[in-house]
Formats: C-alpha cells, structure tokens, sequence
C-alpha cells in the first residue's frame, strides 16, 4: 500500500518536502539519517548517507551517499527551496557499530563527519540518536519537526 503523504528516502538519498508531508527512510546501521529543518517556514529534509567523508571515494557521482558532500548539498538545497541557513535544526540518527570486530569504524566516522561539518556550516544538531550495535528506520514529520525512530527490539521514541 502506497501512502502518498510519505516520501521514502533510500540509501545514498535525500528528499526534502514541505508541512504536513512525513520522509522516511529505513535500514540505519552504520548508515546515517539526518534531518534539517526549519521551523519557521515549515520545510524538511532528510538525507540517508553510507560514507563518512567524499574526498577518500573513487567516486564522486552521488554526493548524498557521502556524510559530508550529503550534509553541504541538503543544506543547499533547503536554503534553494526557501528555508534559512541561521534558522536550520539539524538530528541525526544512526551510525550504530553492526560488527563487532569491525577496524572501518564507518558508523563512529559517519557520526564524527556529521558533527564537524554541522559545525562548519553553523548548523545546530538538536538532537542526537547515535552509536550502539542495531538498526534504526525514521520517518520524519514536516509539520512539527519529530523524528520518530523505529528499532525492532528497542522500541520507538521520538526526538
């Protein structure tokens, strides 16, 4: 069943859409899902990113799979689309550690992308669900600006 007021967000992909619409993406391990917003003007984005930073990859197509390329080009296009660069709100879920002998480290190193470039850009993260071992879906509400996360055995909360 299609719910045409949800927009779905795959992985390496962002949307960004307007009050009363819901993004949702699904599938965050060590992938991150991160939402801005602006409150003011009631406008949203989601952004569903695999990699910590664009400058180590052979490929440069995609900017929205790169935590830092995703995070400059959602905030672009947000300000493109109306919203206000000083009146952004930015969450960030995901970057859990889903093996557990794992030396990439993507999950730690998406976290840690997202929060320097955030601060680069003067981009305020309000609120945070971030690390642990499992996997997380959001769907994010342009009309108020909750982030409800979704886990299979750690039940759902609301930041």
């Amino acid at each position: 069943m299609v719910n045409s007021d949800i927009i779905t967000v795959g992985i390496g992909d962002c949307a960004i859409a307007r009050s009363p619409m819901k993004i949702k993406t699904s599938g965050l391990g060590s992938c991150l899902g991160i939402t801005l917003y602006d409150r003011q003007k009631k406008i949203g984005g989601l952004l569903h990113t695999m990699l910590p930073n664009i400058k180590d990859a052979k490929l440069k197509d995609n900017p929205a799979k790169f935590t830092d390329a995703g995070i400059e080009y959602l905030v672009d296009e947000m300000i493109r689309r109306g919203g206000s660069i000083d009146k952004l709100e930015a969450k960030v879920v995901g970057g859990a550690g889903m093996f557990e002998n794992s030396r990439l480290n993507i999950g730690e190193r998406n976290i840690k992308s997202a929060r320097e470039t955030m601060k680069k850009l003067g981009v305020s993260i309000i609120a945070e669900d971030v690390g642990k071992n499992y996997g997380r879906t959001v769907i994010f509400d342009t009309l108020t600006g909750d982030l409800l996360i979704k886990t299979i055995l750690k039940g759902d909360k609301l930041i």
